[in-house]
């Protein structure tokens, strides 16, 4: 005999957050990688305010060959998803854009830590997009770190072409 649907455990109406939307286009990943950026454990996490009036929270997530085979990327991604399910909607930013990128070892961490690596990171973010110019309110941290658009580029500097011809 089946289960009627009388008997099936029933879900809760609550205040749920709205669902999460996912970054798909590559331009809105590259957009989030021109904002802050906070890396902490088997996570990194890229944040951008859109400034576009809505309030939806949009995710992205993502795994470079780095980190592993495909298996092990995929696993490290489905592992990032259900992260961002059980703390996003607690600390997120309405009106933000994130992007996860998982780190070496994402897809074996143990899952206490990888959330408490998530929650860590969108703390510190939540920070710095409030200290942000625009952003509404003024608050300020001591060491603040700069949007990545705004830091040198790696590597070494070129030498000045005076100092070749000098030699």
């Amino acid at each position: 005999m089946g289960v009627s649907k009388d008997a099936r455990p029933r879900r809760r109406m609550t205040q749920a957050a709205p669902p999460l939307e996912r970054l798909k286009k590559r331009a809105d990943f590259l957009a989030a990688a021109k904002g802050f950026a906070c890396a902490k454990g088997a996570v990194l996490v890229q944040a951008r305010d859109r400034r576009d009036g809505m309030d939806q929270v949009r995710v992205g997530f993502t795994a470079t060959r780095r980190i592993g085979g495909a298996v092990v990327r995929n696993r490290a991604k489905r592992r990032l998803r259900e992260a961002a399910r059980a703390t996003l909607s607690g600390l997120a930013r309405a009106g933000c854009d994130y992007v996860l990128i998982a780190r070496g070892g994402a897809a074996e961490r143990p899952w206490l830590r990888l959330l408490d690596d998530l929650k860590s990171a969108l703390i510190r973010l939540a920070a710095d997009l409030a200290a942000a110019p625009g952003a509404g309110t003024t608050l300020s941290l001591p060491s603040s770190p700069q949007p990545l658009s705004a830091r040198r580029p790696k590597g070494r500097p070129k030498a000045h072409p005076a100092s070749d011809a000098e030699r």
